[in-house]
């Protein structure tokens, strides 16, 4: 049975997310604030986190960076504020999805649900793929520029690893949501936007082609 630590300070919600998960077959764990929900990761060590951003003592955003340093457990995060700078900072501190409130609870079991088909994948034949000055290590889950390290989120990630595994081939928006979210999304298709976004600052390198009107490849290397 896996087990799911929520770190949430309103008891209602906490209680919801609960029972749902409970249902869904998963141990929930709860934790009111950011210092109890750092003292339970390390207790319990959970599969999976769902992090509310607004936490007393320590913030969701700053407590997501402690436990990157430790761990790459999948982290989820639940939060009211749902502007594109909020939601850039949670991806920029490594979480690997980004829900906004209010929320479906069967949509979050969904998305809960993704994430681990994406962490609990079989490693392929061929772990490391490389283009140009790029190294995709997929094993190790790791992406290196010129031997520099680049640090993207489990998304960001699977965005660039498909990108790579299908040099020449264009893939629009409505695509990449469907096989890298892996649920019916009913959000803004800016999302993916602001992925690639990401993924071109981090690597500090454009790879990746804007096809105006249609989507985003990455060129065939000759």
């Amino acid at each position: 049975m896996k087990t799911i630590l929520i770190i949430e300070d309103e008891t209602s919600i906490q209680n919801i997310i609960k029972a749902f998960l409970e249902d869904a077959g998963y141990l929930a764990v709860l934790a009111k604030d950011g210092m109890e929900g750092f003292s339970k990761f390390h207790e319990c060590r959970p599969d999976l986190i769902l992090l509310d951003l607004l936490l007393p003592k320590i913030d969701g955003l700053t407590l997501c960076k402690m436990i990157r340093k430790e761990s790459q457990v999948p982290i989820i995060m639940l939060t009211a504020l749902d502007d594109d700078r909020s939601q850039i900072n949670g991806f920029d501190a490594l979480a690997d999805d980004y829900i906004t409130k209010p929320f479906s609870m069967p949509l979050v079991v969904r998305r809960i649900e993704a994430v681990f088909r994406r962490f609990d994948q079989p490693a392929s034949r061929n772990t490391v793929i490389r283009y140009k000055s790029l190294c995709l290590d997929t094993d190790g889950y790791e992406v290196t520029v010129n031997s520099r390290k680049a640090s993207l989120t489990a998304r960001e990630f699977d965005i660039l690893k498909l990108l790579l595994e299908n040099q020449g081939k264009v893939f629009s928006r409505e695509n990449l949501l469907d096989r890298i979210w892996g649920y019916d999304y009913f959000g803004s298709e800016n999302i993916v936007n602001t992925h690639i976004k990401n993924i071109r600052r981090k690597l500090g390198v454009d790879y990746i082609e804007t096809i105006r009107g249609v989507g985003y490849k990455i060129d065939k290397e000759h």
